[in-house]
């Protein structure tokens, strides 16, 4: 039947979005045969759509060590595709009106394949170079965008991105960066208490953030919204003329999307 011809699709595309979803679900890079193999399909005939799929933007091999990533195009469609979130749209549309009150450059982020994700920047007449750029993923431990995500997600979620920030850690280096569990648990406590999460030249030197986080009708952390300045003209105290219309924007939308904080996360596992 004629419907039956329409719901068959085209094979070959289906066959060639696996190599994409192996990309998606990797850790990063990969060689061509094991791409192949996490798609299911020869290294011959995982060549032949790879070619395609460069010619398209949908992927990229890097020349030095011929590993295959996803490329510019692939990272155009999945920003697309969050900004259409509602609570991505509707932070979208504030953002103009928070950054007339707040002066520092504002940031939206979401929880992506492999953490939090920047999908939305707007910088302001005082921007500082930042070296952020859409698609960015923000570490846990050492930014605000992080904390943020780190405290309110549930534990399962975040903690192997933990482990392996705290697998780098050397002890003694920065006082402003947790080297264990304990350190960890206070930090993210702070975070929930404070009601934000706040780096003092920490990620970047001379800049300071806050991030507010951002629920549905769920409990579930949805987005953060995020601002940065220099430490010079930026407010670093809690509840001051940075933290508390970010807090207070961030409650509003997640009043406006029927949301409400959740229930504090339990401790992240020991690994």
């Amino acid at each position: 039947m004629p419907m039956d011809k329409e719901r068959a699709g085209i094979q070959s595309v289906e066959v060639g979005f696996a190599l994409l979803e192996g990309l998606t679900h990797s850790s990063g890079p990969l060689m061509l045969k094991d791409l192949a193999a996490a798609a299911g399909m020869s290294a011959a005939k995982a060549h032949r759509y790879l070619v395609s799929f460069q010619r398209l933007g949908l992927v990229v091999q890097d020349s030095r060590s011929a590993r295959y990533d996803l490329g510019p195009a692939a990272l155009r469609l999945g920003l697309a595709a969050l900004e259409r979130l509602d609570a991505v749209r509707l932070a979208r549309e504030r953002m103009p009106a928070l950054m007339e009150t707040i002066g520092h450059t504002l940031a939206l982020a979401v929880w992506g394949n492999h953490g939090p994700t920047i999908v939305h920047w707007e910088e302001s007449p005082q921007a500082i170079t930042a070296n952020l750029r859409l698609g960015d993923v923000m570490p846990l431990l050492a930014s605000a965008t992080g904390r943020c995500f780190a405290a309110h997600l549930p534990a399962p979620l975040v903690e192997p991105l933990l482990q392996a920030e705290l697998a780098r850690a050397v002890p003694g280096l920065r006082s402003d960066l947790p080297t264990d569990r304990a350190g960890v648990e206070a930090l993210l406590a702070e975070v929930r208490t404070r009601g934000s999460a706040r780096v003092v030249d920490t990620l970047l030197p001379g800049v300071v953030a806050f991030c507010a986080p951002v629920f549905d009708s769920d409990g579930h952390l949805v987005l953060g919204i995020t601002t940065l300045g220099p430490a010079g003209t930026f407010d670093t105290a809690w509840g001051g003329a940075i933290d508390a219309p970010l807090q207070a924007a961030a409650a509003q939308l997640s009043h406006d999307l029927g949301g409400r904080p959740a229930v504090a996360p339990p401790a992240h596992a020991a690994p």
